[in-house]
């Protein structure tokens, strides 16, 4: 053990003075003397980590929940590079049945003077949709077909009316507003027939041979 100094506070050999109210203070030679108080002091340690190790756990799983509910919120909202080139080739649709049986919206389309024809005054009517080829031949079945007093309307989008070879018959028309098409769905159909009510009796996804629909457009007539 050591020795202290004249005055009991503990050796003077170039130490600071202690404060007086620490009392009387040994430095024992051999440090080993002091190894029970090393373990005392680290149980007093232990319990007073002891209740902050316990919060450690449950703070840890609660971070992890975060961070995954983050990660997941950041994959759905983040726009991803290859958007619009990875979407499935869509397949052509079929008309919606909910088309037959509901009546035709009162629409203006234009002829080709650019002059506003009410669609509804036409009726009864076998409606053609000729946007990408006047399709003569088809045309011309379905107005050898018609019964007297069907009008056979063709129906081009934008300004511009197809001009096939003139057929008897057949009202070429113009949908600068997109109104028939919005009424029919995109790629519905290609064609409609519409009685003297207004109503549409059917709705052709293409038109095919002409004793596919002959019956419902002599029935329109009636």
């Amino acid at each position: 053990m050591g020795k202290p100094d004249a005055e009991g506070h503990g050796p003077s050999d170039g130490l600071p003075d202690l404060p007086p109210e620490w009392g009387r203070v040994v430095i024992p030679d051999d440090a080993s003397a002091l190894a029970s108080e090393a373990a005392q002091l680290r149980r007093e340690l232990r319990r007073a980590a002891g209740p902050h190790r316990a919060l450690a756990l449950p703070m840890l799983v609660l971070l992890i929940a975060v961070l995954t509910t983050l990660a997941g919120l950041l994959a759905v909202t983040w726009p991803r590079a290859t958007r619009g080139t990875d979407r499935p080739t869509p397949t052509p649709s079929s008309p919606p049945a909910s088309l037959t049986g509901r009546a035709l919206p009162a629409l203006d389309l234009v002829d080709a003077g650019q002059a506003p024809v009410p669609l509804r005054g036409l009726l009864p009517a076998m409606i053609i949709l000729v946007d990408d080829c006047a399709c003569p031949d088809v045309v011309a079945e379905a107005v050898a077909a018609a019964p007297a007093g069907v009008t056979v309307v063709t129906v081009t989008e934008g300004r511009a009316v197809s001009t096939p070879p003139p057929i008897n018959g057949v009202r070429a028309l113009a949908d600068p507003a997109g109104g028939l098409r919005s009424f029919l769905g995109p790629g519905a159909a290609t064609a409609l027939l519409v009685d003297r009510t207004g109503v549409v009796t059917r709705v052709l996804p293409d038109l095919g041979p002409v004793d596919a629909y002959r019956d419902d457009l002599s029935a329109l007539a009636a």
